[in-house]
């Protein structure tokens, strides 16, 4: 008798239109798939030249493994690493490849490291030029793996990645190859160093000028202070989220810390249970076919029960669509208003990842969703369980690696409780439509009293001209900020969170102030009210570029309205402005990116640069007009 937890009706409901609009894109999709593997081990498939080339430098007992290609060959394993020791979440992964390897061959296996894909920053390119590579980063990585993966040599792959744009990244890769089984390896958070809040507070006492640059910096470095990745539940620490809860970690790795005896047996045991997976076994899982569309919307449920970073909505639906599964913001949308928030992690709240891993964690917030119908349950994961494998936890018995429950109640009602006493009914992202276009706003860190506003526009076509107009004292006043020219064909969409600290300060004095941009927030952003990605972008033929200064717009989060309050004679009349700000097209290697920048979905799309030819879903008020 099957004693699940019906699945609630509005989970029910977008689940069956997002299979009905994918039906023919996911069809597509699996047939490259099962075209793209056989029975065959991949290597068979190579000439002796070819394969004297992949295995010349293996040690002589590897390469006599590897030399054998008929069905029961022993699986070989790619490593495709992030690994570089400048970003700190990354810094842990070195040591990995060799503990990859230790473990595969203890089950008598083969691991190579396939390749290397970049890895930027946010945290450090943040209001920087470079910020405007950011986004198209997440596409280099899908297709640095993809490189890295075409040998044909391997039969598992490893993806050891962490951050912003690389985990999206490393699994639309994964799914490119989606005939291969795929695990997911983090690295997990540095140790607490200087409370969020009170970094937050410093950062805004820099923004008004009453401290100097040292003092920033000191505060700064106690926040950010070891290997591992940043505490705050930005769009890293959201990424481990959805691995964890899509099922391409093992149980419980997300947010266990780097540099412990249980980090590194994650890490082995990782590699010993992707040569599980492969062909050879009796449990061939290939990610193509496990990851689908109960799976992703698995994903979105978590990202708004946790209060997530507002990148996944692009993310998402990039890695979906390269999955041949149909998602837009109407289903973040409606999921929204039915899943509750179960987590305070900052910026929602003041706690960080390793409190919430303290308090019960993933493990915590799984069992709850499912118990409560708002997951799929009988999904495919790496653990080959389904996802109730999720609701426990890993831990040492002496060196055995074992699962046991996660805690049946929450250690900390402050910042995790349960489905039955939620911080709030509904989960922390909104739609916004009106004739300014499609915008997201995450209101899980927005006070209620924040969440609607009318005000007057004060128009910029850049970050640098808000923050000069801030330094020159001329919005001590009620306004809206719209920020344009940010879309991903305009300058590849940077993060604005330079804006955070003044903007907020505003708000701190009794200012009403909101945002209004087609470029992103940091997943760290919160307490300004936010209407961001907004589609179609202002370069693109958006309605952004007909504001002017003055013009009296309308953010109503709860009711889902983004509206330029104009006379609709003088709206249409009006000539859509041109991007004044300077060129995007040179340094900082941004002319390497120009193409990407010609070629780019629309935020809601996924903002991708390659196309998916099969899965072409096109987003309301989408348009290619390009005006600059």
């Amino acid at each position: 008798m099957d004693t699940r937890p019906e699945l609630h009706p509005v989970v029910a409901e977008v689940t069956r239109r997002v299979l009905a609009r994918s039906a023919d894109a996911r069809a597509a999709y699996l047939g490259h798939l099962r075209a793209g593997f056989g029975t065959r081990v991949q290597r068979s498939q190579l000439s002796c030249t070819n394969l004297a080339h992949a295995m010349a430098a293996m040690p002589r007992p590897a390469r006599h493994m590897l030399a054998q290609v008929q069905e029961q060959a022993a699986p070989n394993l790619a490593i495709v690493s992030a690994y570089n020791d400048m970003l700190s979440a990354h810094q842990p992964l070195q040591e990995y490849p060799q503990w990859i390897k230790q473990a595969a061959a203890e089950v008598g296996a083969t691991a190579q490291f396939a390749g290397g894909v970049p890895a930027m920053c946010d945290g450090v390119t943040q209001g920087q030029p470079s910020m405007e590579l950011s986004l198209f980063s997440r596409d280099v990585i899908a297709m640095a793996a993809a490189v890295a993966l075409t040998h044909q040599m391997f039969d598992a792959a490893l993806y050891l990645g962490v951050c912003d744009k690389i985990v999206p990244g490393l699994l639309i890769a994964a799914l490119s190859f989606g005939h291969l089984p795929a695990l997911f390896v983090p690295a997990g958070p540095m140790p607490s160093g200087l409370p969020n809040d009170q970094k937050a507070r410093v950062r805004q006492q820099y923004a008004a000028g009453l401290i100097g640059r040292e003092q920033l910096l000191e505060a700064e470095t106690l926040s950010y202070h070891s290997a591992g990745t940043c505490t705050f539940y930005g769009t890293a620490n959201s990424n481990q989220m959805l691995m964890e809860v899509m099922g391409l970690h093992l149980p419980g790795s997300a947010f266990v810390p780097p540099g412990t005896p249980l980090r590194k047996a994650l890490t082995m045991q990782a590699a010993r249970r992707a040569v599980e997976l492969c062909a050879h076994s009796g449990s061939f899982t290939p990610v193509g076919e496990m990851i689908d569309a109960r799976s992703l919307i698995n994903g979105i449920v978590g990202l708004l029960a946790t209060g997530g970073s507002t990148n996944h909505t692009i993310h998402l639906v990039a890695i979906a669509r390269a999955a041949g599964v149909l998602i837009d913001w109407n289903d973040f949308d409606d999921l929204s208003r039915a899943v509750p928030l179960l987590a305070r992690i900052y910026p929602n709240g003041s706690a960080d990842v390793n409190q919430f891993h303290a308090a019960g964690g993933m493990g915590f917030v799984i069992r709850e969703l499912l118990d409560a119908g708002l997951l799929h349950e009988d999904v495919g994961t790496v653990a080959g369980q389904g996802l109730r494998a999720y609701t426990r936890e890993p831990c040492l018995d002496g060196e055995r690696l074992v699962w046991r429950d996660a805690p049946a109640r929450s250690g900390d009602s402050q910042l995790l409780r349960g489905v039955a006493d939620p911080f709030s009914a509904e989960g922390g992202l909104r739609l916004l439509a009106g004739n300014l276009g499609r915008a997201v706003i995450k209101v899980s860190a927005v006070k209620p009293e924040h969440q609607v506003i009318t005000a007057p526009a004060r128009v910029f076509d850049s970050q640098d001209e808000l923050l000069a107009a801030f330094q020159r004292g001329e919005l001590e006043r009620d306004f809206i900020a719209v920020v344009r020219f940010q879309g991903p064909r305009a300058n590849g969409m940077p993060e604005l969170h330079k804006l955070t600290p003044a903007l907020g300060l505003l708000q701190d004095r009794g200012r009403r102030v909101a945002l209004v941009t087609d470029g992103r927030m940091s997943g760290a952003s919160g307490k300004v009210p936010a209407a961001i990605h907004v589609t179609p972008e202002a370069v693109a033929g958006g309605a952004l570029a007909r504001l002017r200064d003055g013009d009296l717009l309308s953010l109503d989060a709860p009711r889902g309205v983004l509206q330029a309050l104009v006379d609709p004679q003088e709206w249409q009349r009006r000539q859509h402005a041109r991007d004044t700000a300077g060129a995007h097209d040179h340094g900082w290697g941004r002319e390497l990116f120009a193409v990407f920048r010609q070629v780019a979905d629309t935020a809601e799309q996924g903002a991708a640069s390659f196309a998916h030819p099969d899965h072409v879903h096109q987003a309301p008020l989408a348009t290619t007009e390009v005006v600059r």
